[in-house]
């Protein structure tokens, strides 16, 4: 196996968390981005102790200039940077009706934005050397849409399109999309309209996989020859319709 530098976005908590340990544990050096550094260093700071590089650094997925930061840091400690996981993202879901526009904005800039911002900051060295690797978490949600998660599946259906587009643009940097069915993460606590998060609670308990199966996928991916591009990977529980 060659060992990789990964930056890994949302890495706080949930897939994010558990594909930094995941990967560390496979002998990758990880590079740790979120807005709450003090989680993201707790973590890094716990993967040493199991043979694991990493490091921690602030970031806001939003900002362009948090996120070239977070590029060059991570530069800085591991050297180039091989492989990209825009897996932060924000999800409260609620009914259209209840005109929750700032709610509607978070979700474009984090869940699009962020993505975006992700690939303009390390494509351009990626493209240069004619090598690399952009993963971006998508979900169920980016292949059908269901009552409550309108503008949630409009972000993620317009990161299926980033990806799909990069696939199509580049021939050396590999493009995956791992669209994640219902996994138990902090993702569903971000819901504020009751009823809603009431039910996802609920399926929560009954129908759900853990982040660890996502950063397996995650793995998966990564591990694949360099001619070899997994363009996209569904990972839902057995029992999910």
């Amino acid at each position: 196996m060659t060992t990789k530098t990964i930056l890994i976005t949302g890495a706080s908590s949930g897939i994010g968390e558990a594909a930094a340990r995941h990967l560390a544990q496979l002998g990758h050096r990880v590079a740790l981005g979120a807005r709450r550094l003090d989680r993201i260093q707790s973590i890094a700071e716990d993967i040493p102790l199991s043979g694991g590089k990493a490091i921690a650094i602030p970031l806001d997925v939003t900002s362009l200039a948090d996120m070239r930061a977070f590029v060059a840091q991570a530069e800085a400690a591991f050297g180039e940077v091989d492989v990209l996981v825009n897996n932060a993202g924000v999800m409260p879901l609620a009914p259209m009706s209840d005109v929750r526009v700032d709610e509607w904005n978070r979700m474009i800039d984090v869940n699009l934005r962020g993505v975006l911002n992700g690939v303009a900051a390390v494509l351009p060295t990626m493209t240069e050397r004619k090598s690399g690797h952009i993963i971006n978490i998508g979900s169920v949600s980016s292949y059908r849409v269901d009552p409550t998660a309108g503008v949630y599946a409009a972000t993620k259906f317009a990161v299926r399109a980033v990806t799909e587009g990069l696939r199509q643009e580049s021939r050396h940097v590999r493009a995956t999309m791992i669209s994640p069915g219902l996994t138990r993460t902090e993702l569903f606590d971000g819901i504020a309209e009751p009823g809603t998060r009431a039910f996802f609670k609920d399926m929560l308990e009954n129908t759900s996989i853990s982040s660890q199966a996502i950063a397996e996928a995650i793995a998966f991916a990564i591990s694949q020859p360099a001619d070899v591009d997994i363009n996209e990977l569904i990972v839902r529980p057995t029992t999910q319709g």
